[in-house]
This record gives C-alpha cells, structure tokens and sequence, in this order.
C-alpha cells in the first residue's frame, strides 16, 4: 500500500522536532516540502534544519540546486516521487514536512504539470508589467486565480495568465479539476497550528534571531556570487527585503520591519490555503500542548488510516 504521511503548518509553528522524532517513532524518513530549502548557501534565511538537527534521520529535497537555478512545482513533484520510491524500497514510510501547501497539494493528487509551448512573444509582453499591473489583468480574466496568488507572485501570475492565453481556460477551473482526482496514497495529512498571537511572536522572535545569525552577510554573499534579484531563489522572504536594503532603497530597520510583517501574512495565507484542502487532520496546539500529546493523537489516527500497525 502507498502510505504517506504529511505534517505541515504555518511558519514558525514547530514542524521540524515533530516530524523528526514521527519518523523515528513510525520507521520513516523526510521529504522537505519548503520552496526555498532546496537551494545551497541559504539557510539563515530559509530556517533550514541543520545535520545535527536531524538526528540520524534522512531528509530529502534540502540542499540540492544553486541559488541561480529556477525552481518550480514540476521539478519539485519530479524529485519527491523519485525521493518516495527510494524511501518504499527501503520499507520505509515518507513523511512531506514543509509548509509549501500548493507543493503538497501537486504530490497528494498527482497533478498533471505538462507544460503547454511557451509563447516567447506572449512571455515578452507580460514580462513589460510591474507586478501589480499583471494582477490586475489576472483579476480581469480569472478573478479566482488572483485572489489565491499574490501579487508578488510574479511567476505564478504569469502562469496562470498564459494558461488562459493558451487555453481559454481558466487557471482556476484547471486546477480545481487537478484536485478533484482521486490520490494514488493513502495519506494522512496533518497541519499544525497554533494560537495566533503567538505564533505571530514566535515569526517575530525568529526574525531578529535570524538577523543575529547574520542573514544580512548571508545574503550579501549571494549577491557577490552572482545571485540577483528577479531569480526565484531572491523571492525569497527575507532575501528581497534585505537586498533592497543593499541596494540603497530602505533602511535596515524598515526591511526588518517588512520581514516580520511579510512572514506573518505569509503564515496567513498559508492556513487559509489548509483551510481549503479535504481531509486534513488539525492538530492545535493550544488543547494537545506536549510533543507527546501530539504525537500520541497522530500515532493514533495513523493505525485508523492503516499507515501504522494498531497494538
């Protein structure tokens, strides 16, 4: 049977000690569902789980590409199918950790991200617009779309606009269809959560932690080996918004300000997007307050689900 466990949440929320100390408990390792930790040399910035975090337990997807390589859903479901086959080879159980829900969602459902040929004159055109002017036009002709992609979403928003040069279709009506299939898994898909306000302390607090780690030089360096903006690796939180400060156009007290305030509305946006998937177990920390409670709660609806053995 293809078991597969995911635990995913908000930013912040305490993904990571959980998932290692699941895997231990069920004989499983990890695939890393976060759109950012797949690149090199950034792991202030991404809160990238350090070798010794990991505690003799195999993650994959982290660490795997240079910050000047783009990276998208496609490559992503690409590298976590191949990662869930050598992981079943080994009798062991997968577990997606990461908070990359539109990622998630691409492996869960098997969805189909055969690319249409790009129309290089089209691609030009809307390559002229500012951001905002692109969102503006998405909302024009898939008001859906628009409200589920952000503005500074510049990749996706194009995306989803030359899907509707292309096709007539809607982005929106596309992937709606993409997430009414059937899952090749039996899964279990656990999101984390917690009292709001503290979470949004806790963005906060690792914010200025991450300063005093110094993320500032982490991303100078990237800049001096080559990385610019308009690459998906400086879309980055926390990467735009220093390297705006680098460049003149802020200061460092007002980008640390947008860091804490962009990854706030970030954790937003991400429990609305939960919010909208079936069949996700909520897990809220505020009533299952230990690690051991929640892990208790999880071990038990996995021997429900079949994914692990029942006593």
């Amino acid at each position: 049977m293809n078991n597969l466990v995911i635990l995913t949440g908000p930013t912040a929320v305490g993904k990571t000690s959980l998932s290692i100390n699941l895997a231990k408990e069920i004989n499983g390792e990890i695939i890393s569902a976060d759109s950012m930790q797949v690149y090199k040399k950034m792991d202030i910035g991404t809160a990238k789980i350090k070798k010794e975090e990991m505690d003799g337990i195999k993650h994959y997807l982290i660490d795997i590409i240079e910050p000047t390589e783009d990276f998208h859903v496609a490559r992503f479901k690409e590298l976590v199918v191949d990662a869930i086959s050598e992981i079943y080879s080994k009798g062991k159980i997968p577990i997606i950790c990461g908070g990359t829900g539109f990622y998630i969602q691409a492996v869960l459902y098997d969805i189909d991200f055969s690319e249409n040929e790009i129309d290089k004159n089209y691609r030009a055109y809307l390559d002229g617009f500012t951001s905002d002017e692109l969102h503006n036009m998405l909302k024009k002709v898939d008001d859906e779309s628009a409200t589920s992609i952000p503005a500074a979403n510049k990749k996706r928003v194009i995306r989803a606009l030359e899907y509707y040069h292309q096709t007539g279709e809607k982005f929106s009506v596309h992937n709606l269809t993409q997430r009414q299939k059937k899952s090749p898994y039996n899964f279990a898909y656990f999101v984390l959560n917690d009292d709001r306000q503290l979470l949004y302390n806790r963005i906060d607090k690792r914010v200025d932690i991450m300063m005093e780690q110094g993320l500032l030089k982490e991303v100078e360096n990237l800049v001096n080996q080559g990385v610019k903006k308009g690459m998906t690796a400086m879309d980055g939180i926390g990467y735009k918004e220093l390297l705006d400060y680098l460049e003149g156009n802020t200061t460092l007290e007002y980008a640390i300000d947008l860091i804490k305030k962009k990854s706030r509305n970030y954790a937003k946006r991400q429990l609305t997007w939960f919010r909208r998937e079936e069949d996700v177990i909520w897990i809220d920390k505020s009533i299952y307050k230990s690690e051991k409670e929640q892990m208790d709660f999880i071990i038990t609806n996995l021997k429900e689900k079949g994914i692990v053995k029942g006593v």
